[in-house]
Formats: C-alpha cells, sequence, structure tokens
C-alpha cells in the first residue's frame, strides 16, 4: 500500500486483507515464546498467578495497602490490584516492543511483497493472548471467593476498544521512530515504567488529591482501569459519552499513527 493512497479506512483494510498472514504471525510467535519448556502454553496461566501473588502480598501484606471504597479484604485488592495490571500489560508489551519491530525483522523489510504495516498487528495479537490467559486466572479467583462476577463483564471487550486502538497508533509511530533513532526503545523503556506508577494500578483516583485528579485524567490509561475495573468488579454500567470521546480520540491517532507509518517506511531499507 503506497504512502500517497494512505485514508481513514486504511489501517482497517489493510488488517482485513492480511487478517490471515497476521494471525499465522501472531500464532506462530506464540509458540516460539514456549517452545522448547516443560510447562509449554501453562507459562501463561502461570506468570500471571504468579504476579498476582507477589504484587497481593507486597501491597497488601507489607505495606497493608487498602482499595478506596473497598470493603477492606485482601482477596478484593488483589483482584481490583490484578485488574488494573491486566490492562497495563497488554499496552506495556506492544508499546515496549514497537521501537524494535522493524529493526528485529530486518528480513521482512527487504521483502518487498511483504506488508511491514501488519507488525504491529501481530504483537498487539500476541499480547492479547496473554490478556485472555490473565482474564482466565482472574475469573477463577473471582469465582472461587465471590461467586458468579456481574453480567457487566461482557461489556469488557467495548471497553478495550479504545486503548486498544490508541496503542496500535502509537506503535506504529514508534516502530518508524525505532528506524531513525536508536535511542528510542531505551526512552520507551522509561517511559513506560512512569506510566505504570502515573496509572491508577495500585492506587484509586478517589485517593489521589483533587488537584491532581485532573492531571490523572490525561493519562488514557486511567479511563481504561477504572472502567475495566467497574464492569469486572463493581457491575457499575460504562459511561458512554467518556467511551466515545477515548474512542475518538483513539482513532485519530489510530489514523495518524497508520499514515505516519505508510509516509515514512520508504526509507527503512537504506537506514538498516
Amino acid at each position: 500500500m503506497s504512502s500517497d493512497r494512505v485514508s481513514i479506512i486504511s489501517p482497517f483494510t489493510s488488517f482485513l486483507k492480511h487478517r490471515r498472514l497476521i494471525f499465522d504471525l501472531a500464532k506462530r510467535e506464540i509458540a516460539s515464546r514456549y517452545k522448547g519448556s516443560a510447562a509449554g502454553l501453562l507459562w501463561s496461566f502461570f506468570n500471571p498467578l504468579l504476579m498476582l501473588a507477589v504484587y497481593t502480598f507486597v501491597f497488601s501484606v507489607i505495606f497493608q495497602s487498602k482499595w478506596a471504597g473497598g470493603s477492606g479484604s485482601k482477596t478484593e485488592f488483589a483482584l481490583v490490584l490484578f485488574a488494573g495490571l491486566i490492562i497495563f500489560s497488554l499496552v506495556s508489551e506492544v508499546i515496549g516492543r514497537a521501537p524494535v519491530l522493524i529493526v528485529g525483522n530486518i528480513n521482512y523489510v527487504k521483502k518487498i511483497i511483504f506488508p511491514i504495516e501488519i507488525l504491529p498487528y501481530v504483537t498487539v495479537a500476541s499480547a492479547f493472548f496473554q490478556f485472555v490467559a490473565s482474564i482466565f486466572v482472574w475469573l477463577v479467583f473471582y469465582f472461587a471467593f465471590f461467586g458468579i462476577p456481574p453480567i457487566t463483564i461482557f461489556l469488557l471487550p467495548l471497553v478495550m476498544i479504545p486503548i486498544v486502538l490508541l496503542t496500535l497508533g502509537f506503535s506504529w509511530m514508534l516502530a518508524s521512530l525505532g528506524v531513525y533513532l536508536r535511542d528510542t526503545p531505551q526512552v520507551i523503556a522509561i517511559s513506560i515504567t512512569i506510566l505504570m506508577f502515573l496509572s491508577p494500578i495500585f492506587y484509586s483516583t478517589a485517593s489521589i488529591p483533587a488537584d491532581y485528579r485532573q492531571l490523572l485524567q490525561l493519562n488514557p490509561l486511567t479511563f481504561a482501569i477504572e472502567t475495566a475495573r467497574d464492569v469486572m468488579l463493581w457491575g457499575k454500567p460504562v459511561l458512554w459519552v467518556m467511551w466515545l470521546k477515548q474512542t475518538g480520540i483513539a482513532l485519530f491517532v489510530f489514523v495518524i499513527g497508520f499514515a505516519w507509518f505508510q509516509k515514512t517506511r520508504g526509507g527503512f531499507a537504506d537506514v538498516l
């Protein structure tokens, strides 16, 4: 797809056109991640389980943290914390890998017929597999301690749409930038750590001083994490006006990111 034909529907048509290739590459990437290990794909469940246990112990046992507005139980705190971590992990994995997507796949760049613009889709698909595994672990714990989750949990896929679109848009931008500026991976690694502590993962926005809450709302992860918790744990409806606003912004970044990638890809082969 040439750069002069990029339109608002281009990222969608690219996905539809190459969906089989995206699926095959994602499947191969997931399989290679656990190739040779004794547990294999079971590590997809062990990893979030271990993460859940460690963070719960540190924050609810050592620091004696309690969730503002919650029941105060360690189990509830663990599930609240884990719900936020699941969202953040999906975003951080895709964004963290974006700057080296092209640099790490030079063989694809050299192939004229290979659609390198699908690589962020592949990364998101691979990360989404881990996301689903983590949600499964979360559900098992919820069933064990609280019973059936609220019906609003079925709204979670809709909640994820804005943050996935936004992540893809930034992924295309960073993939292109990583070709021309080799310091990009280091900058993004630091930025992800900062983003983690500036997102309501280990705390709720209710515990933030009122003067700083508006600043926290500028972080796109804030809406995604808090809304995910609302539908997963507390049966609250989605704030649809805010969701539409977030989706509109995310869609803009999604299209702009794709257009930027397509317009800069012409120099990839020369730089690499």
